[in-house]
């Protein structure tokens, strides 16, 4: 009897060494999955924090391209206008004389 005594113990000894051991690697794994929580928290701030940084620059981007585009339209407009009254004043003195000539029956 005296031998399975000894054998219980064994096993009971063995049992707390494996208890111990597993205590060990899940504080462990407890400290690795919080350090991953953290180093995840970090890459979502600096994620968002780049997006904002990248929406502001294209924000910027695309509204100079808009005012280099309508400065464009606003310089081709005002040549269109003054061609425009170039040619109306060209031909202002026969538009003149035409009507001139319908109302008087010439």
């Amino acid at each position: 009897m005296e031998e399975e005594q000894t054998l219980l113990q064994q096993i009971r000894q063995k049992e707390q060494e494996f208890a111990q051991k597993l205590e060990g690697v899940k504080t462990e794994t407890d400290r690795a999955v919080e350090a991953a929580r953290g180093d995840a928290e970090a890459l979502l701030c600096t994620a968002d924090s780049q997006g904002k940084t990248d929406a502001e620059r294209m924000y910027w981007e695309g509204k100079a391209a808009i005012e280099t585009e309508l400065e464009t339209v606003k310089r081709d407009a005002l040549a269109a206008r003054e061609a425009a009254a170039q040619r109306g004043a060209e031909n202002l003195p026969r538009a003149v004389d035409a009507i001139v000539s319908s109302v008087t029956m010439k």
